[in-house]
Parts: structure tokens; sequence; C-alpha cells
């Protein structure tokens, strides 16, 4: 009996050793696959660990002083999941001492600075990644069975969401970046509508406070 509950265990140990080394294997597979990605995954959690939450007084300050200086390094700081928190507070603080119209108008403008830098890099920089990524089996898959229109529309409309909505933009830039049906023309009126839309909310709220 205990002969049978070691050899048992010594197979599930062997199973679970060969799981571990396949997810280790593929990993490593993804990894030499798409280290650019990896490389600015792993750059901007290491920034939202170090920056969100946080609180800087003296940097709102010295942005209240530039002016609308001040409002459109806001809006670039706007876009980006590390720096989103202290950029809000910046525009809570801004509706009060500014023009909200021109402030939203400005932080628009600022917003979509930040968001083309990104878009640019990884369009560009990333597009051998791009490239392999949409030769995936997954990705090949979905482009089959997806209807012509439902493909076309899909990732623009999630991009949107999410650059829209308090998740990183980060995320719906690069998904934009790697659809090639969207332009850059198209890019930047998406994108300054919807961060103008969201930083007029800010600065909304602000002013009521």
């Amino acid at each position: 009996m205990g002969t049978y509950i070691y050899s048992t265990n010594f197979k599930d140990g062997i199973k679970h050793a060969a799981g571990s080394h396949a997810v280790t294997k593929h990993a490593v597979k993804y990894i030499n696959k798409y280290p650019k990605f990896l490389l600015l995954s792993i750059t901007i959690a290491i920034a939202y660990l170090l920056f969100s939450g946080k609180s800087y007084p003296p940097i709102h300050e010295f942005f209240l002083s530039l002016g609308y200086i001040g409002t459109f390094v806001t809006g670039v700081l706007f876009v980006y999941s590390f720096t989103a928190a202290p950029a809000t507070a910046v525009f809570l603080i801004l509706a009060k001492e500014q023009n909200i119209l021109i402030a939203g108008l400005i932080g628009g403008i600022g917003a979509l600075a930040g968001d083309m830098l990104l878009f640019r890099f990884i369009r560009h920089s990333f597009a051998d990644e791009v490239e392999k990524l949409s030769k995936e089996y997954i990705i090949v898959k979905l482009k089959h069975f997806a209807p012509e229109l439902f493909r076309k529309y899909l990732v623009p409309v999630i991009a949107s969401i999410i650059i829209a909505s308090p998740l990183p933009d980060e995320i719906g830039i690069a998904m934009l970046a790697a659809f090639k049906a969207i332009s850059t023309k198209a890019f930047v009126l998406l994108s300054y509508v919807l961060n103008t839309v969201g930083i007029f909310v800010i600065l909304a709220i602000g002013n009521s406070l």
C-alpha cells in the first residue's frame, strides 16, 4: 500500500514538473519573440508602482504657476497610467484658476501630444513584433471567423472605450497602433475628442467643488 502511494505521488510529481516545464518553455518563447512589448510593459508597471497614488504639492504649484502652458503639460501627463492620478489632481485645481473651456481645449491638445508619442513609437518601432503578433494562431482564427465589418469596427470601439475610461491609455493606443486600418489622422481625431471630453468632465467636477 505504501509503495503504491509513493508510486502515485512520484508520477504526479513528474506530471507536475512536466507541466511546469511546458509553461516555462512557452513563456521563454514569447519573451524571445516579443522583447519590446515585454520591456514596454515592465517599464510602465515599474513607473506605475513608483508614482501611482503619490501626491506632490510642489509640482502641482509649479504647473499652476505656468498658466496654460502648465495645462498643456498636464494634458500630456494625463494619458499615461503612472502620471494620470497627479495630472487629474492638477486639473481639479486648475478648474478654480482657469477658464475651463480654454483649459479643456488646451489640455486635450496636450493629451493628444502624449498619445501621439506612444502611437508613433509603437507603430514604427514595434512594427516587426506587431507583424508577428498578427500571425499568432488565436489572432488568425479570430480574423477567419469574425465578419469583416465586425473586425473593422471592433478594435477601434474597444480601444476608444479604454482610452475614455480610467483604464491605462497605453492599452487602447497599442491596439490602435497595431490596427493598420486606423490612419494617423483618424487616431488624432479620436484621441483629441475622447481625451478632451474626459478632461472637461474633470474640470467641471473641480469647478463645482
